[in-house]
């Protein structure tokens, strides 16, 4: 048997073995159906065990505040955390499933698709964490009927069937 001791040559038949793999796009109805089961999933799981765990560690470190909040259910106060915890749910839950489970999130792994970068590559903390920062421009949602939604092409992925 014959090893390859060319770095060079290895490298080439890397890329040409790259440059062979076509992938398939996942459709509108997919893409659709991860947001829905992503959504489902941070804004009743998630959110409920953060914003339980956020109500005792405010209730033990800042009782009187924790008196005010539950005592005035429109409590500006109550709406600005409730917010806090949600935005902090959404970046989290998106960029560390997208990085570290090599773009797949719940939705993505139960609908056979997952994210890649334009060039094959898995994601990046970088790329999974401005995919999720692009999804907060407003009406950035809208944008996936006319194709590519813009947080895949400002950062360069595609969410491709894997299945």
């Amino acid at each position: 048997m014959e090893e390859i001791t060319n770095t060079e040559e290895v490298s080439t038949l890397a890329d040409e073995l790259d440059a062979q793999i076509t992938y398939t796009y996942a459709s509108t109805g997919q893409r659709f159906l991860n947001f829905l089961i992503d959504n489902v999933l941070m804004n009743y799981g998630l959110s409920y065990l953060t914003g339980t765990a956020a109500g005792f560690l405010i209730a033990a470190l800042f009782p009187d505040f924790a008196r005010k909040i539950s005592s005035d259910s429109s409590s500006f106060d109550l709406l600005l955390l409730g917010y806090i915890i949600a935005l902090i749910n959404y970046l989290v839950y998106y960029t560390i499933c997208e990085r570290a489970f090599k773009g797949y999130t719940l939705g993505k792994l139960i609908t056979g698709t997952r994210v890649i970068r334009d060039d094959g590559g898995e994601l990046t903390l970088k790329d999974a964490l401005l995919r999720t920062l692009s999804r907060l421009v407003p009406f950035e949602a809208f944008s996936a009927f006319g194709g590519h939604p813009w947080h895949d092409l400002w950062t360069k992925t595609s969410v491709i069937k894997t299945r």
